[in-house]
């Protein structure tokens, strides 16, 4: 691999880089030992937060490279929180957020990398995507007549256009990643009954109500569909350049403790510095010091 990527964080929920990926294989839960064991893992997380704000300023200081954080999930699969927890304490200065809806009508006119393009992160700074550019080969998949809006120069077959979406994909992440941004995808592996579970509680919870949008429910029908989406998406995209992890959700402080292990661990192979000052500009500084150490106090 060129040394101008950076080496993927290794882990055991790392999607395997040319196949073979079975989404039915991957796990919900975490490993037995790793169950049920909340104090543990928010335990595990505060350390890892302390250590994720140390290298984020460092990753500003030194201004060259970005990391770049793609969310992706079925509904309830806790994008947003788990964002908001792992995330908790980085200085929002360094850090930017873009969640991605339907497209727009000024996103339609353009090609389907056009919007995710214009929310990079920028050298020193953090981007998370909540959704991103793969809702075009998973959301749109399921629902093919949505193509239509997107008024395409061309017929293709949709077998051809999804192959050649997720060419364009692995180009584009290639291209980021050749030009100092690390791209870190993960999928929030929730199951069918833990989604069914967690809508529930947004129906019987008054706190939570405002959360349930009865298309959701309405989209479970298409489960089976969106699996396949999803893993040949997975399957046909995680590159040395661009991994995806597909980790456990069904329990919700073990994911957020292993999403903070691989961001950490993501930023830690970036190895940011702070700028060395050279001994021109430490004699300047001393200079300065000792003129401010002159004035008379107000």
């Amino acid at each position: 691999m060129s040394t101008r990527f950076i080496e993927p964080v290794d882990s055991p929920y790392l999607v395997p880089f040319d196949g073979p990926f079975r989404i039915l294989d991957a796990p919900t839960r975490p490993p037995p030992g790793e169950r049920d064991d909340d104090k543990k893992h928010k335990k595990a997380r505060k350390a890892l937060l302390a250590k994720m704000r140390e290298l984020q300023r460092r990753l500003y200081a030194d201004d060259q490279w970005s990391l770049l954080l793609v969310f992706q999930g079925m509904d309830a699969s806790g994008k947003d929180s788990t964002v908001r927890h792992v995330m908790r304490g980085v200085n929002p200065a360094g850090c930017q957020v873009t969640s991605f809806k339907q497209p727009s009508e000024e996103e339609l006119d353009h090609d389907f990398l056009w919007r995710v393009s214009r929310r990079l992160p920028e050298r020193g700074r953090i981007g998370i995507f909540n959704r991103s550019h793969y809702e075009e080969v998973l959301i749109v998949r399921v629902h093919p007549e949505r193509i239509e809006a997107e008024r395409l120069p061309r017929e293709l077959d949709l077998e051809t256009l999804w192959q050649e979406r997720y060419e364009s994909i692995r180009s584009f992440e290639k291209h980021l990643a050749r030009n100092g941004t690390m791209i870190v995808k993960l999928f929030l592996n929730v199951s069918r009954a833990e989604q069914k579970r967690r809508f529930l509680d947004r129906i019987d919870e008054p706190e939570k109500n405002w959360k349930f949008n009865p298309a959701d429910v309405a989209e479970r029908r298409s489960w089976d569909r969106y699996m396949t989406a999803y893993q040949e998406a997975l399957e046909a995209t995680s590159r040395p350049w661009a991994p995806w992890f597909a980790f456990p959700d069904d329990d919700k402080p073990f994911l957020r403790r292993t999403v903070a292990e691989i961001v950490v661990a993501s930023l830690e192979r970036m190895n940011p510095r702070y700028p060395e000052v050279g001994h021109d500009r430490l004699r300047e500084m001393k200079r300065l010091r000792e003129a401010l150490e002159r004035e008379p106090d107000p």
